[in-house]
């Protein structure tokens, strides 16, 4: 008899291709997502192999009965996207804060033994070090910028997941990702926003394609595929230990302006790249450290310019998806 996982969020970007993964690998999935980000177009090849369940993570009644018999649960459901942090932080927060208690609460009433916690990079806002190992202090520069509602919401949310229910489960871990992007991740993210950005370009005289950009462009950080991602959080559950913390990422640091020509050159446009603003409590610098996960059999397998021409490719193909979704 196959093992059974619950995977909140399996709608979402990162969530669909777990659930892909995890199907194909001969789990039986039970996805549960409210669809406010995610969307079943993601999982429509697969939909008669899974149970879906469109259900809010902060209905904790409806999650028990839910996780009843799941041998895993692994806790993705979030509003992710920095514009959304910005524009709405209440939605952001509550979501994060309460959908992890609920969370927590459920799988403990279920009898679950195995949970895993997606928590987010975002902890640490301007580290202290590069690259950021797991153990250094987390970090809320201000509580009163809204960018902070999602961070703040994962400090909480590893709280919950260290404390609530502290001696119940046989392996609970949590994963910071770093960065991820791919195929369908919505359009609230640097990678789609430049895509549709010099997409929608101004033609110079030169042929060039006119880009704005948020910064200066020296920004950094370290891209990781989806797929790797997927692969990060299996071999974590697979060879990782209880009550651990793992960065889940590529530690390949690159500006701004680089991703930019990447993005540029995958797409056949040479650009002239136009700074701006940079968004106010925007980190300048971001790079894990990921010996830990290397540790126990990790290697990101995709580069960066690889990993960026099959995301092109994708969006080239799909522009019209979900741009009539405020979220996503």
């Amino acid at each position: 008899m196959s093992k059974i996982v619950a995977i909140t969020g399996g709608g979402g970007f990162i969530g669909a291709h777990l659930v892909k993964k995890m199907n194909q690998e001969g789990w039986h999935v039970k996805v549960i997502d409210s669809m406010l980000r995610g969307s079943l177009s993601r999982l429509s090849d697969i939909e008669n192999e899974i149970e879906i369940f469109e259900t809010d993570i902060r209905d904790e009644e409806s999650l028990t009965k839910i996780f009843i018999g799941v041998d895993l649960v692994i806790h993705l459901a979030a509003i992710n996207g920095t514009e959304n942090f910005y524009k709405y932080p209440e939605l952001v927060f509550d979501v994060g804060v309460i959908g992890a208690i609920s969370v927590v609460n459920a799988s403990k009433k279920s009898g679950i033994l195995d949970l895993i916690i997606a928590s987010s990079a975002e902890v640490y806002q301007t580290p202290s070090i590069i690259p950021t190992p797991e153990d250094i202090p987390l970090m809320l520069p201000n509580s009163d910028n809204p960018r902070y509602s999602y961070g703040g919401s994962k400090i909480a949310s590893e709280l919950i997941a260290f404390n609530y229910a502290r001696e119940h489960f046989r392996k609970m871990q949590v994963f910071r990702p770093h960065n991820i992007y791919g195929p369908d991740m919505g359009w609230k993210h640097v990678v789609p926003q430049f895509i549709q950005k010099i997409q929608k370009g101004e033609i110079l005289n030169n042929d060039r394609v006119k880009l704005n950009i948020q910064g200066n462009g020296k920004e950094t950080r370290a891209f990781c595929y989806v797929d790797d991602v997927v692969d990060g959080i299996l071999t974590m559950y697979q060879n990782g230990d209880h009550r651990k913390v793992y960065h889940i990422g590529n530690d390949h640091e690159i500006s701004m302006l680089e991703l930019a020509d990447i993005v540029g050159n995958a797409m056949n446009i040479k650009l002239d790249i136009v700074p701006g603003d940079a968004a106010v409590g925007g980190t300048p610098r971001r790079c894990p450290d990921i010996s830990r996960m290397r540790n126990i059999g990790y290697e990101p397998r995709f580069d960066i310019y690889s990993g960026i021409q099959k995301t092109v490719d994708w969006y080239k193909s799909n522009q019209m998806i979900k741009l009539d979704n405020p979220l996503s």
